[in-house]
């Protein structure tokens, strides 16, 4: 028996898993019940867990479930359904649902998107018939920018480097 044939079967499970949960967080469209609520990630305190501000104020601390860590992310500014727990101290609530544009979108198509200044998405209420643009592209502030000529700049700078051997030679 070779021993990578348990490594190989353990990346096989891990990836298989990762493409279930991501796919159940994109086609997720479930209204929340009774008992959980929409809210707003305002800061990630560490430990899988996330300080959250309800639609009335309420700011308290969220977990992140063991199925979602390590696959998915969520930022400061970012919408997700909680659901309460009833014994917590400072972690009052487990985080169920992870919201993207589309089913913010849908939320409020549904009437069930909390009414709060603070859960405001111009951003998601723009028609569709607008074409996306670049500056809604993730920029990475890590690298340096370049700016790269375009090809005619370029044309025109071989054109002017020969004219310039040419007279140098003449």
């Amino acid at each position: 028996v070779s021993p990578y044939l348990d490594f190989e079967f353990h990346v096989t499970i891990m990836f298989c898993r990762k493409r279930h949960v991501v796919d159940a967080v994109l086609n997720c469209y479930d209204i929340p019940s009774n008992e959980q609520k929409i809210v707003k990630v305002i800061r990630s305190c560490g430990n899988n867990l996330h300080e959250v501000v309800t639609p009335t104020e309420e700011t308290f601390l969220a977990s992140m479930p063991t199925k979602f860590r390590n696959y998915l992310w969520i930022r400061r500014g970012d919408f997700v359904v909680v659901d309460p727990i009833k014994e917590g101290g400072k972690v009052k609530g487990e985080i169920v649902q992870i919201l993207l544009k589309e089913q913010i979108k849908y939320f409020i198509d549904q009437g069930v998107w909390p009414d709060s200044k603070e859960f405001s998405v111009p951003r998601i209420q723009k028609s569709e018939n607008e074409s996306s643009d670049s500056s809604e592209l993730f920029v990475n502030t890590n690298r340096p920018y370049v700016d790269y000529p375009s090809s005619s700049e370029e044309e025109s700078d071989e054109e002017e480097e020969e004219e310039d051997d040419d007279d140098v030679k003449s």
